[in-house]
């Protein structure tokens, strides 16, 4: 019996992983290799060496290093588990619906539980099998130890009714639930543990890796962001390893629903991520998914129950939140939904478009915003810095006025972006500004009810588009801080079309930070905020520090990729690679790296710890 059928996101058209991770990998000289694995032998021992050998070894020989990921925990590293004292040491209930589990199955599934390097546990098992299949139980009753709890149904209720019995008798602080074929890492309780000592977290969960049924063979690494709502409900990233407090599925309503089944976690975490005072994940692969030919993990698009139950939970959560919106799965992506929030009112957008010369890029900027809006009420803002093109004024005079509400707004100085965008901020009368380049092209229809729908939400920051080249490859999904040791675009220069690591590029998501390209952001947010900063970051990073701000006040800022646009990047003003553009971009580059230290540091919250930092291509480290 499947835990739960909500169908989980897959990482479309990426390279086997062995050719993922070289395609990031620079062949070290011999000596360096010497040097780095004395280093390795003198911190961390024997174990990891040979490990850390074994690795580069698999990646040179086009093998999937997955065994020897560095992340796995070392022999010595569980002994020392096994005996830690650690400031908070909860009682763990690991709850197990069974049904007809294959024998094999089952074995590994208890001896993972047991062999934890954390003791405090008990592992409940809630046994539905039919008679045809005596053997479950059979096994269950004659493994010796005390810290199982079996319970053998005289009628199997369904998987949720069958988890909520395991609910009712787990004795544990913290409840945690695991697939009757799955597996946990022998760290993984631990690491529970140590993360509720250090946060007070009361619901956490952890990264995950899809293995073939023989536990041979690696189909997927899932490695996820941190708590981010909008991505969760694109699709459900967090599933596995998933532990909460006992009484915080009191807060959210008791345990799982019959109404969802096989969407009937998906319910449950949206519930108790709702209520939870503190939502942490551990960036560590705690949990084994077995996919085989029964398993959600192979095939969801069969269950179209489970997909259909995934929405209706959804919807529910909308509705308890008071959010008024439509939610639909997504035929490509299975398990993936998208959410049209209804518009409150008919709030006034001022678009606010710099502009020197280019003639041809504005008027087609204006042409698509003219057909692809899917909005009424807007004002644009045309802001003029330092033209010499004759044609320009000429345009200006005779076509900007045929465009409908459309203003000229004269800005007199040297280029500053932040300070245009500034100057059309102060004339403009929308309740929501959005910031757009006049080298972009509006692609998809509604596009600005489609930024709106989020942007009126009072929980949010800015909100940001999917953006191409146009060779139709990904330009902007949204920014992550750290990469390339400042900040970087989110699948930068894959192909237009692709769904994104787990859904990234077809849901919606929380991020960072969006590009000043297309950015919409309430009015008032931007004026409390004082703008962009124009002394600071007067060309490049005045996005990325405006949306950090925008999250230090507690806002999320979301990239949407149903606004779809082209953006023929920096024909307005050159790039930024020689000259006195290079010396300004360093230069803005060197204040964003010590205004946000303390940030980089840490790592973005929406980027997981197990990627590339040098590229922008979504690749392993």
């Amino acid at each position: 019996m499947s835990r739960d059928s909500q169908p989980r996101p897959q990482t479309e058209e990426r390279d086997s992983v062995g050719r993922a991770i070289r395609r990031n990998l620079v062949p070290a000289k011999a000596l360096d290799l010497a040097a780095r694995g004395a280093r390795c032998l003198a911190t961390r021992g024997v174990e990891a060496t040979w490990r850390e050998a074994a690795f580069r070894v698999d990646l040179m020989l086009g093998r999937d290093p997955w065994q020897h990921r560095a992340d796995l925990p070392l022999r010595r590293e569980l002994h020392a588990q096994r005996t830690a004292k650690l400031p908070v040491m909860p009682l763990f209930s690991v709850v197990v619906p069974l049904y007809n589990t294959p024998l094999i199955y089952l074995k590994q599934m208890i001896r993972s539980v047991l062999g934890q390097s954390y003791r405090k546990l008990e592992l409940v098992l809630v046994d539905a099998s039919d008679r045809q299949h005596p053997e479950v139980g059979e096994f269950c009753r004659a493994v010796k130890d005390d810290r199982i709890n079996y319970i053998r149904l005289a009628k199997n209720g369904g998987i949720s009714a069958n988890t909520n019995i395991g609910f009712a008798e787990a004795k544990g602080d913290y409840l945690a639930l695991l697939d009757h074929d799955d597996l946990l890492w022998p760290n993984a309780l631990y690491e529970l543990a140590k993360a509720i000592g250090e946060t007070g977290a009361d619901f956490l969960y952890s990264d995950e890796v899809v293995l073939s049924a023989d536990l041979k063979k690696l189909r997927e690494y899932h490695f996820k962001p941190d708590f981010s709502p909008d991505t969760l409900r694109g699709c459900n990233y967090i599933t596995h390893l998933s532990a909460f407090r006992r009484t915080l599925l009191e807060q959210a309503g008791g345990g799982e629903r019959a109404q969802y089944d096989g969407a009937q976690d998906f319910d449950l975490i949206l519930r108790l991520t709702e209520k939870a005072k503190r939502v942490h994940h551990i960036p560590k692969v705690l949990y084994a998914w077995r996919s085989h030919a029964r398993s959600t993990a192979s095939d969801i698009s069969a269950k179209p129950y489970a997909i259909e139950a995934g929405a209706a939970a959804i919807g529910a959560q909308l509705e308890r939140l008071g959010l008024s919106g439509k939610v639909t799965a997504q035929e490509k992506g299975p398990g993936s939904y998208r959410i049209r929030y209804e518009i409150s009112g008919e709030p006034l957008v001022s678009v606010l478009i710099p502009n020197k010369d280019h003639v041809d890029d504005l008027r087609r900027c204006l042409d698509s915003l003219q057909k692809r809006a899917g909005y009424d009420r807007l004002e644009v803002l045309v802001i003029e810095n330092n033209s010499t093109e004759q044609k320009t004024f000429d345009f200006y005079r005779e076509e900007l006025p045929r465009y409908g509400n459309c203003r000229l707004v004269r800005y007199e100085g040297s280029f500053n972006f932040s300070a245009i965008n500034n100057l059309g901020a102060q004339h403009a009368k929308g309740e929501h500004l959005l910031l757009l380049n006049n080298d972009v092209e509006l692609l998809s229809d509604g596009f600005i009810r489609e930024l709106l729908m989020y942007s009126q939400r009072p929980d949010v920051g800015a909100v940001g588009a999917l953006l191409y080249y146009p060779d139709d490859t990904i330009q902007h999904a949204g920014v992550f801080i750290g990469i390339g040791g400042s900040a970087g675009h989110s699948h930068k220069g894959l192909p237009r079309g692709n769904l994104g690591d787990l859904y990234r590029l077809s849901t919606a998501q929380n991020m960072s930070a969006v590009t000043g390209a297309c950015l919409m952001v309430k009015a008032a947010l931007y004026r409390e905020l004082d703008g962009l900063d124009e002394t600071a970051f007067a060309v490049s990073y005045n996005d990325v520090d405006f949306c950090l701000r925008l999250r230090e006040k507690g806002l999320l800022n979301v990239f949407t990729p149903y606004a779809e646009a082209y953006h023929y990047e920096s024909k307005s003003r050159g790039l930024d690679t020689k000259g006195e553009n290079a010396q300004r971009y360093a230069g803005e580059r060197e204040r964003f790296r010590q205004k946000y230290a303390a940030l980089l540091r840490a790592g973005d919250p929406y980027y997981n710890p197990h990627f590339t930092l040098k590229y922008e291509n979504y690749g392993y480290k």
